[in-house]
């Protein structure tokens, strides 16, 4: 089935690094680089009471921590390791880059402690699906009856999993864009782009530089590098790829899949890479009835989760039970209630465009409810793409107006509700302006095309807004 790469086994002792940011993932790499005798000192930019408590805990464990000042290199540093939030262009960067010190993140720093016997990476990237794909491949290895966890940027830290004690037989591994730009050395068994749009660029500075970062999860790919058919942009990405002797470009698709590909054929998940003869032959290895939801998008993401599982040898009953048994978290295109023949659908997780789109691809006639903060995104694609399937849209948040002018521009005849309210009342509004909107047979769609935060703490805190003000209507029978 495949063994994962060992990398050296390095000396810490005295070895002075210097951890950026205090946070999920500084706090426990200060710890662990501390416990294997390293000189560790913490840097972080904020000071506030948060920050100091989280200081004091490290302090009383022997670990200095610097507050207030992220920009300077500690003297001596020999090592720097970040948290993923940090942007590449910080000054403590620079320095580091200047004094010839590596950069490492906290997914290179689990990956260099790894152990002799240590479980091969099953790795996800993508602008959207990366969390749903990972704990659908979680549940398929699980099927297999192999030893698994969802790690990553979901679930178990990397370097909890890798230091543990539980063993696994393979780790189904979540990478965010800023994890793979600060881990130069990962070299995974297999692993897959779901889908490459714009999003997180005042981080990375431009698309052709997030680009890149995604496809670090392809270096050095022992069985198989997976892509999107539809996304040239993940296949460029794999010709790119400097991969292990053997490795292969297996494509995934919602249509007929060719040889190399898996795809669908009548309803039902076909395999055509790992199969013997592969220019004649086909593997079933599910229904689009066995995923739930069986939205398009998500159907996609099945299909990458399946190709990572077959590359790592599982066979086409095991795909079949971990996708049956998977269920998806909250806020991921979730149907809340029916009432008088409107469904109302939670995807607060569509926190960008491209994950909007997806969203709305998946329903028809659509009251669209949408908005919050943009992070400098724009509309018209979204809405020119969606236009046909709305019947009305309700707009909350921020950056409303953005998405307001563009339904003006590609959509004129959508009735359109602006609520210019912020209070917790506002979605119950939005709710109420929506069902007054639908017919029976619409679906209500939450799919903010946004972040959250301008309104609400999160994104599973505007989902869960909307949840209870669809419940409270069915309560009461208004719809």
């Amino acid at each position: 089935m495949g063994s994962g790469q060992v990398t050296e086994q390095l000396d810490w002792n005295g070895k002075k690094v210097t951890v950026a940011g205090l946070g999920v993932s500084g706090i426990p790499a200060a710890r662990v680089l501390h416990g294997r005798g390293a000189l560790v000192t913490v840097v972080n930019d904020g000071d506030d009471e948060r920050s100091r408590a989280q200081a004091a805990e490290l302090e009383a464990e022997g670990i200095t921590v610097r507050l207030g000042d992220g920009a300077t290199l500690p003297s001596g540093t020999e090592l720097v390791v970040t948290t993923p939030g940090w942007r590449p262009d910080k000054p403590l960067f620079a320095a580091a880059a200047e004094a010839g010190v590596e950069i490492w993140g906290d997914v290179e720093l689990a990956w260099r402690l790894r152990g002799p016997d240590a479980a091969p990476w099953l790795a996800v990237t993508g602008t959207n699906g990366k969390t749903t794909t990972v704990r659908m491949l979680a549940s398929i290895l699980e099927a297999a009856g192999l030893r698994t966890a969802a790690v990553g940027n979901i679930g178990v830290s990397l370097l909890d999993a890798v230091l543990g004690e539980e063993r696994y037989d393979v780790l189904a591994v979540e990478l965010s864009s800023y994890q793979l730009h600060w881990a130069p050395s990962v070299r995974v068994h297999s692993g897959a782009v779901l889908n490459l749009a714009p999003d997180h660029l005042d981080w990375h500075g431009s698309m052709e530089a997030y680009a890149a970062d995604k496809g670090r999860i392809y270096e050095g790919n022992q069985i198989a590098c997976v892509y999107n058919v539809a996304d040239k942009a993940t296949e460029d990405l794999v010709r790119e790829a400097d991969v292990e002797e053997g490795c292969r470009a297996i494509g995934f698709t919602l249509g007929t899949p060719g040889p190399s590909e898996l795809g669908v054929v009548e309803g039902i998940l076909v395999d055509r890479a790992f199969v013997e003869n592969r220019q004649k032959n086909a593997q079933e290895l599910a229904e689009v009835a066995d995923v739930q939801p069986p939205a398009p998008h998500n159907i996609a993401n099945a299909l990458a989760a399946a190709a990572l599982a077959r590359a790592f040898g599982v066979d086409a009953k095991a795909v079949r039970d971990g996708l049956k048994a998977f269920r998806p978290d909250p806020h991921r295109i979730e149907l809340v209630e029916e009432v008088q023949g409107i469904a109302y659908v939670d995807d607060s997780k569509a926190t960008n465009t491209h994950a909007a789109e997806a969203s709305l691809a998946a329903y028809d006639p659509i009251v669209w409810i949408a908005g919050g903060l943009a992070k400098g995104a724009t509309f018209d694609e979204l809405v020119q793409k969606s236009a046909k399937r709305l019947r009305g849209a309700v707009l909350i948040g921020a950056d409303r107006a953005l998405i307001r002018e563009a339904l003006a521009r590609h959509a004129p005849e959508v009735p359109v509700v602006d609520l210019d309210r912020t209070d917790t009342g506002a979605m119950s509004e939005a709710v109420r302006e929506a069902t007054r909107l639908a017919h029976a047979g619409d679906t209500v769609l939450l799919a903010p095309a946004c972040a959250s935060m301008d309104m609400f703490t999160n994104y599973n805190k505007r989902g869960e807004a909307f949840a209870d003000a669809v419940r409270a209507l069915a309560a009461t029978g208004d719809a």
